[in-house]
């Protein structure tokens, strides 16, 4: 009975460092329209803005996941950008309805999002 709600407990510290995550993934694109409404910006300087987004919402999904397990939490954190790709990866796929119109950037997207999440937990 105790293992099962560890599992639980587990889970939902999970998914409150990915909703934290994604809520300021939300809020940062908000930000970011804007920007780009004011200032017209360039294509390039939209995608650096996007990767950035990317990096500093799998950073607090790590840090925050990294808090609340107390241990191996660059571990932690890399499961959390692990799982903020694919939930990012999902959502992408059904919009692009499949593989063949998503971006060839999946790799590199993977891996900052990794990254980003060792990162935050190896901070925390």
């Amino acid at each position: 009975m105790d293992k099962g709600k560890n599992i639980s407990n587990l889970i939902l510290r999970m998914l409150k460092a990915l909703l934290t995550a994604y809520v300021l993934t939300g809020g940062l694109l908000l930000l970011l329209a804007f920007l780009l409404y004011q200032f017209h910006l360039s294509r390039s300087g939209v995608n650096v803005g996007i990767i950035a987004i990317y990096i500093i919402s799998c950073f607090l999904a790590g840090f925050l996941e990294g808090k609340m397990m107390g241990t191996r939490k660059f571990i932690w954190g890399a499961a959390a950008g692990l799982l903020y790709f694919v939930l990012l990866a999902v959502i992408s796929l059904a919009v692009n309805q499949g593989f063949a119109n998503a971006s060839s950037n999946f790799v590199t997207t993977l891996i900052l999002c990794i990254a980003g999440g060792t990162l935050g937990g190896m901070l925390s």
